[in-house]
């Protein structure tokens, strides 16, 4: 009940999307250009105190207008709640750098610029984290191939490591799709 009044409280203060209770976790969406103004009123206003950032996530819905979903977990010592704050971007929609709120936010937005990416605007430093700076497309998109675009190996002759477009051979196979648990596979082998 008291998840309830508080989620009343909070659309009186703040633009809300949406608000719901999951397993007495608070989860609200929020719009991406008021992301900032919320995320600074949820750390800022005595009745929150939401002071620890604990992880921003990303996740890929390609068949979203918006694809990219971006959660922000927040925590409130002073109160021992948790909220979850999630907003969605399409590929060229920007989100605001938290850094200047939370500086543990540094490495969670390169990470997510770098396997999804989607950019912090004011970010100080959004560089790749995870692969190469030479790396082509964001891995986590779920549109990226599984193989990637090239490959890596260790040439011997000159004694380094080369890189070289990938090329995928396809091989004959022959699958036999029964299932062994069938009424037709089973009396045959009987």
């Amino acid at each position: 009940m008291l998840g309830v009044l508080y989620i009343k409280t909070l659309k009186k203060l703040i633009p809300l999307e949406n608000a719901k209770i999951f397993k007495d976790e608070l989860i609200i969406t929020v719009h991406p250009k008021n992301l900032y103004g919320i995320i600074k009123f949820l750390k800022y206003n005595t009745l929150c105190q939401f002071n620890c950032l604990t992880a921003i996530s990303g996740t890929d819905y390609p068949e979203r207008e918006n694809r990219f979903e971006i959660a922000y977990e927040l925590l409130s010592i002073h109160h021992n709640r948790r909220i979850r704050v999630k907003t969605f971007v399409n590929e060229v929609t920007p989100l605001i750098s938290l850094i200047s709120l939370y500086p543990a936010a540094n490495w969670w937005e390169r990470e997510i610029w770098d396997l999804f990416g989607v950019f912090f605007q004011n970010h100080p430093d959004l560089r790749r984290i995870l692969t190469d700076y030479g790396f082509q497309g964001h891995p986590l998109r779920k549109d990226f191939p599984l193989s990637g675009y090239v490959e890596v190996s260790y040439d011997e002759k000159l004694k380094r490591v080369i890189s070289q477009p990938l090329e995928l051979t396809q091989e004959f196979r022959s699958f036999d799709f029964r299932s062994p648990w069938s009424t037709s596979f089973a009396s045959k082998k009987l």
